[in-house]
């Protein structure tokens, strides 16, 4: 089995490329040699979305909200490797 590939879906209409970076870059800087990638996709209007080898891991509007990091690193540390300290982000 290969490395995971990630996907951040943003509308680039609403302008969410900047907070879709962030989050590729936070997870980026946790996991630096764990992806296979790390694309920044853009697609409908309002859409905010990761998915994790195309599962969805997180949806601003199932959420009603923009995701945090912290909780990003957790739920990919947890598909990845469960027993893996984040440090300051398990907290």
């Amino acid at each position: 089995m290969g490395k995971p590939v990630l996907k951040i879906k943003y509308c680039p209409k609403c302008r969410w490329i900047l907070r879709a970076s962030w989050i590729a870059q936070e997870l980026l800087f946790t996991f630096p040699e764990d992806f296979e990638s790390v694309a920044l996709v853009p697609s409908e209007a309002g859409v905010f979305e990761v998915l994790y080898n195309e599962s969805l891991l997180f949806s601003r509007k199932e959420a009603g909200r923009f995701p945090e990091a912290k909780e990003l690193k957790q739920k990919v540390r947890d598909l990845m490797d469960p027993s893996r300290s984040l440090g300051h982000s398990d907290r």
